[in-house]
């Protein structure tokens, strides 16, 4: 996942990921005492170091998931790997920095600023007059003007992500000189900042050919630190130099590689010394950092446990193939065993050479839940859900074990540090399992009630009734957490929690509301119930139901404890079940211990899950997108430019031409008309006080519906080779490629992570 800067947006346009940022810029605007935005949960970590002691050449090999498909950041399948090239060797006029927020870049901006409101919005670009195109040509008004067209959705020809914002320019033009651009507004645009980054030469967008074909695999015309040398599909590589014409500070390195490596072997890559710096998963981070620690015979403290670095090397070797009994048993099985751990310990020993760089990436994962049919269409039942999540409990499961805070992220459309950043999570209330409760009795849902026999080939409620596809790898198959029936087959991938549980006296006892709630329901249906719940927190007034027994936490393969929640509830001769879909694949694993500690979390209240794992190629395609889940966890990257990014992917869907319904990338496929309108006139006002304000009323709106819930950061760990500088964890910032680079042999970083 790149997050270079304002190029998050190219990932924004295209899928939200799954899962599994220098020293430069000037004046960065800091956060002040009374900001409601705060501080970065978590500052960035990359080594910084000043320019005069960072050495001169050297090639960095930095590892990406895939050789990018197109060099277009603004095609569909524009990926991380196409923002990184993008950033290095393409204009942009803003990058944002240490807080997530979007400043000037000199290297290509003297200034820019709205000068007319009246009778339209008109934004004066002064260019830096040094700034040209690696062919010598000045960078000015033909190439805003060439972008602008191929951008603004007015030419079908242009196979365009999207056009936001460029939909929205009435004309470009040449300012007084050579070095003015004037874009005039159709409409009032609050987020023109996030417009032409990355901008590409005329040559690439002037004609829908170069602009479909011409830079999917080569960039003949650049203007950054660095330039394109070679796109190798084969060889899985991507090589950048320095930009002889570059006129900002040079490039401390020589040549940028960036190469093909699949996160599970980037470890082995590193040792092998084919790397030198790489995001990695936190099973990765491991290793090296017991390699850091190994000192001989030294033993390393783990948790309670005391391992020593032969027990952590035996360790690795078995988990790579080595037999324990028949290493025991045959001479033949010791002999490979002490070759595999004579590997091991070349391995650990090159780790060594590397540091865990670690900060939080701008981007969180969220619980989704779609809204679009089966239990969950029922705000209340969402509610129920929501309010049922410890999600400090949640956050901490990931990020204590990597010593990262364990912050719950409390907005849908930014993340601590960014201007547009409030907890309004308030709206939809924390943990209350006695409220979670009642909110399912109100929906209908009850303890004990008569359950129809189900197929085994159908869910026993949620969408569309199937369940998920196994990847065929046995243990990731379907498996029920809360049934009561014990798994026919040791084998089936199944295990049961609070089985022959059933409901304790205060569960019999409770009593209905017996007021008729057909109205609200209606109100329900259309969205206005959350908009009232938003209105009522942001009026300082609270909702609360009273009512329900609190539950207990049922750990996996055991009884609830008396009195728990735990028993079946049902509406309709239908148990409460939802299908809980995850990916299978490597780098899941926190997915998975999340989503566990979740099931455990709705168990108490009588909210039985049933967890489907499938591959990873599957889960976005085939299940979330097409709407096959009830519940499932994805991340989105947080925007610099929430009213303009974040609007489609909570913007209400609406029924298409064709009957199906539109859902733009709303996965959930719930909105209301109201976070619809608040995101219209945020996008509209180019008062940005007012804007911040009608997208965290917004936020409130999307808190109160429950379709999607924050739960925390993600982490952000990267290896790097003990002697690199000013890259590594970047938080938010975008790197500053020229600033990269080998330390010298006697000097140091400064100490520690870099903080804001």
């Amino acid at each position: 996942m790149s997050h270079d800067g304002v190029g998050l947006r190219a990932v924004m346009r295209s899928v939200a990921f799954l899962t599994a940022g220098a020293l430069a810029v000037p004046v960065l605007a800091a956060c002040s005492a009374e900001d409601e935005a705060g501080q970065p949960v978590a500052g960035q970590d990359i080594a910084p170091a000043a320019r005069d002691l960072v050495a001169d050449g050297g090639t960095l090999r930095w590892a990406v998931d895939a050789v990018p498909e197109t060099l277009n950041t603004f095609q569909a399948d524009a990926d991380a790997a196409t923002s990184r090239v993008a950033g290095a060797v393409l204009p942009s006029m803003y990058r944002l920095d240490r807080n997530g927020r979007p400043q000037v870049n000199p290297d290509y901006l003297e200034s820019a600023k709205i000068v007319e409101t009246e009778p339209k919005q008109v934004v004066l670009y002064k260019l830096n007059q040094q700034a040209v195109w690696s062919d010598g040509r000045e960078i000015g008004a033909a190439d805003f003007a060439a972008q602008w067209r191929a951008l603004s959705g007015k030419d079908t020809a242009y196979w365009t992500a999207r056009n936001a914002g460029y939909d929205r320019i009435e004309k470009i033009e040449r300012g007084k000189n050579n070095l003015e651009v004037r874009v005039t507004f159709s409409r009032p645009y609050a987020d023109w900042k996030s417009l032409f980054s990355p901008l590409y030469p005329k040559d690439v967008m002037g004609t829908p050919d170069t602009f479909n074909d011409g830079a999917r695999r080569k960039l003949k015309v650049t203007a950054g630190p660095f330039a394109l040398k070679e796109l190798d599909r084969t060889g899985g590589q991507v090589r950048l130099t320095r930009n002889p014409r570059w006129w900002g500070h040079p490039t401390k390195l020589s040549e940028i590689d960036l190469i093909a490596v699949a996160r599970d072997q980037r470890a082995t890559a590193l040792a092998d010394d084919k790397l030198d710096l790489a995001e990695i998963d936190p099973s990765e981070a491991e290793r090296i950092t017991l390699a850091a620690r190994d000192q001989g015979s030294t033993p390393l403290q783990g948790g309670d446990a005391v391992i020593t670095p032969a027990m952590a090397l035996r360790s690795w070797a078995l988990a790579h193939g080595s037999d324990e009994n028949a290493a025991s048993d045959e001479a033949s099985a010791r002999k490979k065993l002490r070759k595999t751990m004579a590997k091991a310990a070349e391995q650990q020993s090159a780790l060594r050479r590397f540091v865990v760089r670690k900060s939080l990436e701008p981007a969180y994962t969220q619980l989704a839940l779609n809204g679009s049919e089966g239990p969950l269409a029922d705000e209340r039942v969402r509610r129920a859900v929501a309010r049922a999540l410890d999600r400090q409990e949640l956050a901490q499961v990931v990020l204590k074990p990597l010593g990262l805070p364990a912050v719950p992220v409390g907005s849908h459309l930014a993340l601590s540090g960014q201007q547009a950043y409030a907890d309004n999570s308030g709206a939809l209330g924390g943990q209350n399992t006695a409220e979670a409760q009642a909110l399912l009795t109100d929906a209908g849902w009850v303890p004990g009630g008569p359950v129809k026999e189900q197929k085994k080939t159908e869910k026993a409620a949620g969408s569309q009734g199937k369940k998920a596809d196994s990847d065929g790898t046995g243990d990731d198959g379907a498996y029920i957490v809360g049934e009561d029936d014990k798994p026919s087959d040791a084998n089936d991938g199944a295990y049961n929690v609070g089985e022959d549980d059933k409901p304790s006296d205060a569960d019999r006892e409770k009593k209905k509301d017996p007021k008729d709630h057909s109205e609200r329901h209606q109100r329900q249906q259309s969205g206005e119930y959350a908009d009232e719940q938003a209105g009522k927190h942001l009026d300082g007034q609270r909702y609360v139901r009273k009512g329900g027994a609190p539950g207990a936490y049922a750990p996996k393969g055991t009884a609830a404890p008396a009195g728990a929640a735990a028993g079946v509830l049902a509406k309709d001769g239908k148990p409460l079940t939802l299908r809980f879909v995850l990916p299978s694949g490597p780098g899941s694993e926190s997915l998975h211990a999340v989503a566990d500690r979740i099931s455990q979390m709705l168990q108490r209240i009588g909210i039985h899950t049933e967890i489907s794992k499938v591959s990873d190629d599957s889960y976005f395609k085939d299940h979330i997108a097409s709407g096959q889940y009830d519940l499932a966890l994805y991340s989105w990257p947080a925007s610099a430019f929430p009213a303009t990014d974040a609007r489609p992917i909570f913007a209400k869907p609406v029924p298409a031409a064709d009957g199906s319904l539109s859902v733009e990338q709303n996965y959930t496929r719930v909105g209301t008309d109201q976070v619809d309108q608040l995101f219209d006139q945020a996008i509209a006002t180019l008062d940005e006080d007012e804007e911040r304000s009608l997208v965290r009323k917004a936020d409130a709106r999307i808190w109160a519906a429950a379709g999607s819930i924050p739960l925390y950061q993600r982490p952000q760990l990267t290896a790097a080779r003990t002697n690199l500088a000013n890259t590594g964890a970047f938080g938010f910032q975008t790197p500053i490629y020229e600033d990269m680079g080998y330390l010298k042999p006697s000097a140091k970083p400064s100490a520690g992570p870099s903080q804001n």
